[in-house]
């Protein structure tokens, strides 16, 4: 969730850790004793007067323990915490010099396994309400009534959440290389520059797509109604643009009269945007800047990098990354037993949300994640919250909203 990006601060620093038994001639045999260490965090970022306030929460990687506090009017904590591997999430609000109220976030990453550990973490500033925001994502796809996978019936939900006519003509949809539930440590990966994609889709049109406030569009995979084919499934022949894809294997109809989104880019076969259906996945929705198309996009956004894989060996790949300056708008997806990482910027996004509570939860199928309705306009249109934090502004687990077919 982002509009625009002001980057504060320093890089944050790393450690390492694990967890020890240990036993003396004194102990029980096989007693464990869980060690300990103070982290001390430190909040930087180039022209605060004032930390007004900043909500902090940290996981444990392993065991999924969560430690969640509040901080105010300070730059530093310290905390005691069992040795491990830690997640910290942080959104508050700081004073700039020149008075301004500003909304923050950041994540960061350290391993505890000293008695003393110390990190700095750079705070990013958040800009709200200037272009579109994903309200919807339904990514699970429905069972049929045989309990068989129905695959072509998901979709995205693009919401116009302020108070003027937006254009959604070229806008860019983008679906994240890495995952939220594995990390392999790319070298050179930059969070607050670029989105590394695997696949990115733009909404052509020659014409202007105008989106009154409050209204929306839908993109979905096959805009045919779906509930022909199974009772379960949705009616999407009214969407704005679809999914294209020539698998045979997915036998799917082209509605005429819903334009194809272009794919520009996918690391699938048959020109396919598919999504995870376990929601391991971030999404982003951004904007070719002035200068900028598809033919410059694939020039000059080109992203290599390497990892080292299970064997020990340095493996080298290649995909594509949108810079984070193009981007109006993203959410990170993942499960609660298996989170590891958020492949947005802070900035953009600094939570993440889910559909299910474990890999391969079977009541997943069905449910989407959808931004939380915190009013109403004038004209009864719904306001969704945007704070650029996916834990707060979505629901998770929700009925997708195009049940009964697409109503404006």
């Amino acid at each position: 969730m982002k509009k625009s990006v002001l980057l504060l601060g320093l890089v944050a620093a790393m450690a390492t850790g694990f967890t020890v038994t240990s036993c003396s001639s004194d102990d029980d045999f096989g007693n464990s004793v869980s060690q300990t260490g103070v982290l001390t965090m430190n909040f930087t970022g180039e022209g605060i007067a004032t930390y007004k306030t900043l909500d902090i929460s940290i996981k444990e990687i392993n065991t999924g323990a969560i430690t969640e506090f509040n901080i105010q009017n300070t730059n530093a904590h310290s905390i005691e915490l069992p040795f491990g591997s830690y997640n910290i999430t942080v959104n508050g609000i700081v004073v700039s010099t020149d008075s301004e109220q500003i909304n923050v976030g950041a994540t960061a990453v350290t391993d505890i396994k000293v008695n003393a550990t110390n990190i700095t973490i750079p705070l990013l500033a958040k800009r709200f309400g200037n272009d579109f925001i994903i309200e919807e994502v339904f990514f699970t796809g429905v069972r049929t009534p045989d309990n068989k996978n129905y695959n072509s019936s998901r979709y995205f939900k693009i919401t116009n959440n302020t108070d003027k006519v937006l254009d959604a003509a070229n806008l860019i949809i983008g679906q994240s290389n890495f995952l939220t539930t594995s990390n392999d440590n790319p070298t050179p990966y930059n969070v607050n520059d670029y989105f590394p994609v695997k696949g990115v889709m733009v909404l052509e049109s020659s014409s202007p797509k105008l989106v009154q406030p409050g209204d929306f569009i839908v993109i979905a995979d096959n805009a045919i109604n779906h509930s022909q084919n199974t009772s379960t499934a949705y009616n999407l022949q009214n969407a704005d643009w679809e999914f294209p894809s020539t698998n045979p294997a997915l036998g799917q109809v082209d509605n005429p009269s819903v334009p194809n989104a272009t794919v520009i880019y996918t690391q699938m076969a048959f020109n396919m945007f598919f999504l995870h259906n376990r929601g391991f996945e971030s999404y982003v929705l951004a904007r070719f800047p002035a200068g900028e198309n598809t033919g410059t996009f694939l020039q000059n956004q080109k992203y290599d990098y390497t990892y080292v894989n299970s064997a020990g060996n340095v493996t080298a790949r290649s995909a594509y990354k949108i810079p984070n300056s193009w981007i109006v708008d993203g959410v990170n997806n993942s499960i609660p037993t298996d989170f590891v990482q958020t492949l947005t910027s802070a900035s953009i996004d600094a939570g993440w949300t889910s559909v299910g509570s474990m890999n391969n939860d079977a009541t997943r199928y069905g449910k989407s994640v959808r931004r939380k309705v915190i009013g109403k306009t004038s004209e009864g249109r719904n306001v969704y919250k945007d704070t650029n934090n996916s834990t707060l502004d979505f629901v998770k687990d929700s009925q997708p909203s195009l049940k009964t077919g697409i109503s404006h």
